[in-house]
């Protein structure tokens, strides 16, 4: 395997070195930039160690360049990050050794060597270092055969994994993001490894668990971090929701769809198409309540009445126990939960004007998303049926560009105002301003009037003669 860098990441090495040498300290790249360059990745990130003070060698690098970049310094953490204006973020830091308490994954450090770096270093492939010293510039260090784990796309821990996983049990969730994001296998020890301790990730803080969930989320095919983490017993302690989903059950010979390999299914499909972070998350939510509403129901067999609403009111709770976002982008996805049902099931009847004309009114401009969860939501191990709904779900989405083109109802106003009601009938806010507000939505949601402002005018008019109402303006 070999390392390409373009002239730019060369120049960048070469100033590293010649500031390493004006401090007379080794130093070295390290990490995630070697092991991506040896896969052919892209990356903006390097990591460098020196056998000394890594604040002091970036404020080094920092004259090599000009203008001289501003430096960030961490001293409680012994670092020092430069953002540089062609994109690339570089971090420095001194060799170190760490030892942990039992109780905690903050570590207590001291200064090491290159080989005691590396030996802290979570996984093979992540403990790669080059050196940038002029007697040995350019050679490769990898002391735990890393380029061989690479090349078998394996991730395996250097050390015992007990170990390294007890040290810092957030690198549980690290090999499962990596294995997913780079379609590798964890190696059997490991992997046990895992297993054998996956109740260490309760020391690890909240944020930092969701970070790693939301990497593996953005991966090119999630299914596999997801089914990881529920066999290696990580999923049931920081998403229990979402364990409730496995297995199917039977009674008198009826069955149900294992929920949980439908949903990361469903993901997979979705994530196909796209790479919206919490278009996922809707996808991950949309059948959440099904283990809270299932119920058998003899002659018929199993049924989630209403999983969808019950579900939408689950999305804010799992947001707020996940550290996720309690903004629009929580309310967009329980949003997309609530609706995921409606167009699947236009398929089955036939199709009205005016459910097409409900359905994208509710949907608004997230109309479109929901047409990619709800295409995603289409799974069967029989693909004639498959075929079958994705017919009919096409179907669906010609109508309501058709129903769109014609009224316009997607992020639709009507066109009478509460205000134009109250100064039309002498009202202040009040329960007839709301029931002349929705009878005239409903109206011109199922093609009672045009969506103009003089039939909604007269219809207003009408209305309000309905409630007692007398005209004070007209």
């Amino acid at each position: 395997m070999d390392i390409s860098c373009t002239q730019i990441e060369l120049s960048l090495l070469n100033k590293v070195a010649t500031a390493a040498q004006v401090l007379e300290v080794e130093t070295y790249l390290v990490g995630g930039f070697v092991r991506d360059k040896l896969l052919g990745r892209e990356t903006k990130d390097a990591d460098f160690v020196c056998v000394g003070d890594g604040i002091d060698l970036a404020k080094e690098v920092a004259k090599q360049f000009n203008p001289i970049p501003a430096v960030d310094v961490f001293k409680n953490f012994g670092t020092a990050h430069i953002k540089l204006q062609d994109g690339f973020d570089i971090e420095f830091v001194g060799a170190r050794k760490e030892s942990y308490q039992s109780n905690s994954r903050k570590p207590e450090v001291e200064s090491g060597t290159i080989a005691e770096d590396q030996n802290r270093r979570d996984f093979t492939i992540n403990a790669l270092a080059i050196s940038l010293n002029k007697d040995d510039y350019g050679t490769l260090i990898d002391p735990f055969n890393g380029i061989e784990d690479l090349q078998n796309k394996i991730i395996r821990t250097p050390l015992e994994p007990s170990q390294t996983f007890s040290d810092d049990p957030l690198r549980m969730m690290r090999a499962i993001r990596f294995a997913t994001q780079l379609n590798f296998t964890i190696e059997e020890r490991t992997l046990q490894g895992i297993n054998d301790i996956a109740h260490r990730i309760t020391i690890i803080s909240q944020e930092r668990i969701t970070d790693e969930l939301n990497k593996i989320i953005l991966s090119p095919k999630p299914s596999v971090g997801f089914d990881l983490l529920y066999k290696c017993g990580l999923l049931k302690i920081i998403f229990p929701p979402m364990v409730a989903l496995v297995g199917a059950e039977y009674i008198d010979g009826k069955g149900h769809k294992d929920n949980f390999y439908h949903t990361i299914q469903v993901l997979d499909n979705l994530s196909e198409n796209s790479n919206d972070l919490w278009l996922r998350w809707a996808a991950i939510l949309h059948d959440i309540a099904k283990p809270v509403t299932k119920k058998f129901e003899e002659g018929h067999g199993w049924t989630f009445h209403g999983h969808e609403v019950v579900g939408g009111r689950m999305v804010p709770k799992i947001f707020a126990k996940l550290k996720l976002p309690q903004n629009e982008k929580m309310r967009f996805v329980r949003k997309l939960v609530e609706l995921h049902l409606r167009p699947i099931s236009l398929t089955k009847e036939n199709i009205t004007d005016s459910a097409i004309r409900r359905l994208l009114f509710d949907a608004g401009e997230d109309f479109d998303a929901l047409m990619v969860l709800c295409h995603a939501d289409i799974t069967s191990k029989n693909k004639n049926k498959v075929r079958r709904f994705q017919e009919n779900f096409q179907l669906v989405r010609e109508k309501c560009k058709l129903v769109e083109e014609k009224d316009q109802i997607r992020n639709w106003q009507p066109p009478i105002t509460g205000e134009i009601i109250m100064e039309t009938f002498g009202l202040s806010p009040s329960k007839e301003v709301g029931k002349i507000k929705d009878a005239l939505k409903d109206a011109m949601l199922d093609g009672e009037i045009v969506n103009t402002y003089e039939a909604a005018y007269e219809f207003m008019l009408q209305k309000g003669k309905e409630l007692g109402l007398k005209v004070i303006k007209s």
